[in-house]
């Protein structure tokens, strides 16, 4: 990341994000120390303006902000910053510097299926030795699809034949191996998700849609 230190003064607005929640917890100020700091460490760092000096947010209090993962506007000058926080995150003892609670939302494990395909994707460009997910993408698109084919083999012989919690198993083994595939495609679940959102639409045209798909729509 090539990040504009200059605009600020040397100092850039650094928003911290709960990677699980999506809450705001707090605003800090980073400078290219600082910033370095946090990467190398893994505890967000920041650069105090009061004290003119660098601070580890929870080297007094014990709660760490544990660096998740760090992305820069479209403006180079703003840094969104995600995190797994040990405790709450307000030295008045609130999760947030707003005095909100830090609660799971509702919709949390459904976006936590867009989380999963970022880790996929993240091996598929990393591709580490040892790891089951680089070894599908070794085997290429083919064995991918034949994988998705198995593991929806066995989601129904659950559905039809075993129990609740095997077919929980075994459709989350299928959740799994259909990400892949979409990242090996270029595709997100995203992607599936807005399809679905146009054929929820009571003016979708089926018909329609499966011949602009086909190419034999004049």
């Amino acid at each position: 990341m090539k990040i504009d230190f200059d605009k600020m003064g040397g100092l850039v607005p650094a928003i911290i994000q709960d990677a699980d929640t999506r809450q705001v917890l707090m605003l800090g100020f980073m400078n290219e120390e600082s910033y370095q700091k946090t990467q190398a460490t893994g505890h967000v760092t920041f650069w105090s303006r009061t004290r003119q000096t660098l601070w580890t947010k929870g080297e007094t209090s014990g709660n760490f902000l544990n660096l998740v993962d760090m992305k820069l506007d479209c403006d180079h000058d703003t840094l969104l910053v995600k995190v797994h926080p040990d405790g709450p995150t307000c030295h008045l003892g609130t999760d947030t510097c707003w005095g909100e609670e830090n609660t799971m939302p509702e919709s949390s494990s459904l976006l936590f299926l867009a989380e999963l395909q970022d880790f996929i994707n993240k091996r598929k460009e990393e591709m580490p030795e040892g790891s089951y997910t680089t070894s599908l993408f070794n085997k290429g698109i083919n064995k991918i699809a034949q994988k998705v084919g198995e593991e929806a083999l066995e989601t129904v012989i659950e559905a039809t034949n075993g129990t609740k919690e095997q077919l929980v198993y075994e459709a989350s083994d299928l959740l799994y191996h259909l990400l892949v595939m979409l990242t090996e495609k270029g595709l997100r679940i995203e992607d599936v998700a807005v399809e679905l959102q146009h054929r929820h639409d009571p003016n979708w045209d089926k018909k329609r849609r499966e011949a602009k798909a086909a190419g034999t729509m004049k």
